[in-house]
């Protein structure tokens, strides 16, 4: 399939790829539009019916992932159209739909909706140019793709009600220091950590790294005894999988696991 506003590529080994999705306007930061929301939806999806494929990765340029949502689209929209429309639930949600590992390489702007798509990514890898922030206030809205639900369960209420209602940006150092990102890196090292990152995720027995997405995604999301509860469970069911028998044989024998993903 063709894209028009993302640029799509594997890499790795056969049966262990990495799908790379870099959004792809310049002239325009990456601002995301619905013709860039479809494309990602449509390529994140691909991706995740891809047996050969075990981690993605979404990334844009040097000097932004995303510097918001396209302000041009938006204008033009009453409450009517949008509500009767789904403004942004048509189509900014796919990638919850993935089950495969989604990893966020962030460097430059993360703004607005870019911020946003960031956090429905698995984790973020952020570059030490990375700026993020929810500036919604500055136009006379709010976030509205996740940025007032999902910000304060990473970062706090009073870190997420500072950046929601002042609209400041934070840096990649403050973003690590909160929670937002896991590891902070070079820019000219970013590509190559997420890309390592998911290699490496790409490499183990595909049941349990989507049980294990599935079940942090529960903790994140819901009461603490549901989630253990429901962990527990999957730990019992991956005892009748022929990847644990061969990873912990390969464990006790010293040697390099060859998992078959069943």
């Amino acid at each position: 399939m063709s894209y028009d506003t993302i640029e799509v590529s594997t890499q790795g080994p056969e049966g262990q790829q990495v799908g790379l999705i870099r959004l792809n306007r310049p002239k325009q930061l990456n601002a995301l539009n619905d013709q860039l929301m479809d494309e990602l939806g449509a390529a994140l999806l691909a991706f995740d019916a891809d047996d050969g494929v075990g981690c993605i990765i979404v990334t844009g340029s040097d000097k932004a992932f995303a510097a918001g949502a396209d302000i041009n689209m938006f204008l033009p929209f009453d409450f009517a159209q949008a509500f009767g429309q789904g403004l942004i639930s048509r189509n900014w949600e796919t990638i919850l739909k993935v089950r495969k590992p989604v990893i966020a390489a962030v460097s430059g702007f993360a703004l607005g909706g870019g911020c946003e798509l960031a956090m429905m990514c698995d984790f973020i890898i952020a570059a030490d140019n990375a700026k993020f922030g929810q500036p919604e206030v500055k136009l006379g809205i709010i976030p509205g793709a996740g940025g007032t639900q999902r910000l304060p369960r990473s970062v706090g209420k009073s870190k997420a009600m500072d950046l929601a209602l002042t609209g400041r940006m934070m840096d990649a150092q403050e973003a690590e220091r909160c929670g937002l990102v896991s590891r902070v890196v070079p820019l000219d090292k970013l590509q190559d950590e997420a890309l390592g990152a998911a290699l490496q995720i790409a490499q183990y027995g595909r049941l349990a790294v989507l049980a294990i997405k599935e079940s942090v995604n529960l903790a994140f999301e819901g009461p603490l005894r549901d989630g253990l509860q429901y962990e527990r469970r999957l730990f019992h069911a991956l005892f009748s999988t022929e990847d644990k028998t061969e990873g912990m044989d390969a464990f006790l024998n010293k040697r390099a696991p060859a998992f078959k993903n069943r």
